[in-house]
């Protein structure tokens, strides 16, 4: 697939002639496509590794920010759309996770639906009512990523990197707060669920009313660790992932 949206949404970290699906990966607020890099290694060689470039940020960094979560989809959805030789399944974490189902509500429209969607550390969208507010002065949004991140302190404390990473956070801070959600239609796909054990953000009960929105089952997988587990158990993440599409493969092929 060469057409324009398709290069300036989507970083291709394995896309070779033996894929047969690809995994699109949904970054986190403040997050970058570059966060994926690692993860063919740790997957099947027949499962493409995708990551979509939110603008901002990275090799986009002069491209204006969306106007909202549901604008994002709706660009992500237009790049993903077209003709494509594998199937899609799309994983998001926290704000990624939301944009990959409002995403996957898109392609489900035009007759497109993803073989799987798997969700990180993020409630549904009929859900999100009493969650907390998360933009708000630098300052609390510095407190509140090294927090869950001790590493990006050093980030903050050089100005011009400081300078660099905040526009985004900013930007992506205010869709999550903007973002209502609200009821949504059932997938014709499952859904697979991932939380850290520790997660501040989000519990497991929250997690499971995922369930609510698919008509092919849910499940959900606990792992060791905080919001940011996938870092510390990114080989169990991908080993499970990695399970699903081979599952989802062999049902395929199996259909008559």
């Amino acid at each position: 697939m060469t057409n324009p949206p398709w290069e300036r949404w989507i970083r291709h970290y394995r896309d070779g002639d033996g894929c047969t699906t690809a995994l699109v990966c949904f970054p986190h607020a403040g997050g970058w496509a570059s966060a994926y890099r690692s993860w063919p290694d740790g997957l099947p060689p027949e499962i493409a590794v995708l990551a979509v470039r939110y603008p901002g940020r990275e090799d986009r960094l002069g491209d204006p920010f969306p106007a909202g979560l549901e604008a994002l989809a709706d660009d992500i959805a237009d790049a993903l759309a077209g003709p494509a030789p594998y199937r899609l399944v799309l994983f998001g974490h926290s704000m990624g996770a939301s944009v990959a189902h409002e995403v996957a509500l898109r392609l489900q429209e035009r007759g497109r639906t993803p073989a799987a969607l798997c969700v990180s550390g993020r409630r549904p969208p009929h859900r999100l009512a009493g969650q907390r507010l998360f933009s708000g002065p630098d300052h609390r949004i510095i407190a509140d990523i090294v927090r869950s991140d001790e590493s990006r302190a050093v980030v903050f404390a050089d100005p011009d990197m400081r300078d660099l990473v905040l526009p985004a956070l900013r930007a992506d801070y205010r869709l999550v707060d903007d973002y209502s959600g609200g009821p949504r239609p059932p997938l014709d796909c499952p859904v697979y669920g991932y939380l850290g054990d520790s997660d501040p953000e989000v519990a497991p009960a929250q997690m499971d009313d995922w369930a609510e929105l698919t008509n092919h089952g849910f499940r959900l997988t606990v792992l060791p660790g905080g919001h940011l587990y996938l870092r510390d158990e990114e080989a169990a993440l991908l080993a499970d992932i990695g399970a699903v599409v081979t599952r989802l493969t062999c049902r395929t092929e199996a259909a008559p």
